[in-house]
Formats: structure tokens, sequence, C-alpha cells
């Protein structure tokens, strides 16, 4: 069972926010506004609007900017959503990959399946490679391949092992669902470790979301 938790969502956060407070957010979606434009879009005056900026500027949501004046007359604020904000609207990229490994799974079978995710692993390997040291500490060599997994979303660190290797963690999966749909997936990925971290070492998956733990963890030693 997948537990990491997702971010959250527009009809979790959205419902805290209060009727008016939506209706903004959604109209700076569309648009940056002035509290003038916002007031006459919602039937409110202004200084109610400025109320509600004031209190969605509290919680990082919106943000003022200055807009260039019109002729001669002085710059307008305006207000935008930041980019906290894009949590607060619906993103079903997970389900789009789900879908699509089934179109793949279905048009071509388990072994097309299987090669579209070792498509994708060449192409890791090849960038993962780039950014790996070939020579080093082996826990330098694991630190340069958290830099790269946290670039990806897996929010990778490198913790000392009880033993002569060290631990990668990686406390969030960013392709759970789509993992737990294609497990080739996290096999594939065991693999790239193996093959980046090269031959001197052994790569043992000692905790993983997809069994029920919290996060994933990869204990990486010197071969003996």
């Amino acid at each position: 069972m997948c537990r990491v938790m997702p971010p959250v969502k527009s009809h979790a956060v959205k419902s805290e926010l209060g009727d008016t407070k939506r209706r903004i957010v959604d109209l700076l979606k569309r648009a940056e506004s002035t509290p003038g434009e916002l007031a006459a879009e919602l039937g409110l005056t202004e200084a109610a609007v400025r109320q509600h900026l004031d209190a969605l500027a509290e919680t990082g949501l919106v943000s003022r900017t200055t807009r260039p004046p019109r002729g001669r007359g002085r710059p307008a604020q305006s207000w935008a959503l930041t980019d906290l904000a894009r949590d607060l609207f619906p993103d079903h990229h997970s389900d789009l990959t789900v879908e699509l490994l089934d179109a793949v799974r279905t048009a071509l079978g388990e072994e097309g399946l299987d090669r579209v995710i070792e498509a994708r692993a060449v192409q890791q390997r090849a960038a993962y490679a780039k950014a790996i040291p070939s020579r080093g500490s082996l826990r330098a060599r694991v630190e340069a391949l958290a830099r790269v997994r946290t670039a990806e979303g897996y929010v990778a660190e490198v913790v000392t092992d009880d033993g002569p290797g060290v631990v990668l963690v990686e406390h969030h999966c960013p392709i759970c669902i789509a993992a737990a749909s294609c497990q080739g997936l996290c096999r594939s990925e065991l693999e790239l470790f193996q093959e980046v971290l090269g031959d001197r070492v052994t790569v043992e998956r000692t905790q993983h979301v997809l069994s029920g733990d919290r996060r994933c963890a990869y204990r990486v030693r010197p071969r003996a």
C-alpha cells in the first residue's frame, strides 16, 4: 500500500478558505488583478477584498506586485497567486501516467512495457553517469546520486550505515502511484543504482514504500 502523503489538493484546502477567498483564488488563477477589479467581479467593496487578500497573503498563497501605470497615473497594486497556490488546483498527472502505462500494456503486452521501462532507464543511466563521479569515496558518490534524486523529487539523503557502507534514503516517491501499477519501475531503479555505482559496490533495498514502509532506503556497501 502506498503510504506517501499526497500534496494537499484544492478540495481539501479550498474548503478551509471560505467561499469568498475561494472565489478570489479562482479569479487570480485566471489573471493578476487589482483589488478594484476583484471587487467588481465579486460585487464587494475594495476594502472587503483587501481584507481577504491580506488574509491570503498571510498564508503565503498570494503576493502583491506593482503594475506599470497607464498614462500619468500612479502604479497600480495588483495581486497574483504564488507557487504555493498551485497545490490548490487538481493535478491528475499521476492518473495520466497510470493510464498511459495501462495503454502501453494493452497495446504492446508486458514485454513491450518492459522495453519502454528499459528505454527510460537508459536515459536515466546516461544522465546519472554525468552527475556521479566514477572515482572518489563511496559516500561522495552516493551523495551525488542523492542530489540527482532530490532534483527529481525524491527528497533523498545519505546516512551512515552500521557497517562499512552508507544508506541512501528517499523520503518521498513522486512516482508512487505509477509504481503501484507497474512495479517494473521500482525494479528498474534498483538495477539503475547498481549500474551507475559500479561493480565495486552492492546495492540492497532495505525499505520500500510499496511494501508499506514510510520511505525507500538502499544500503550501499563495498563489495567483498
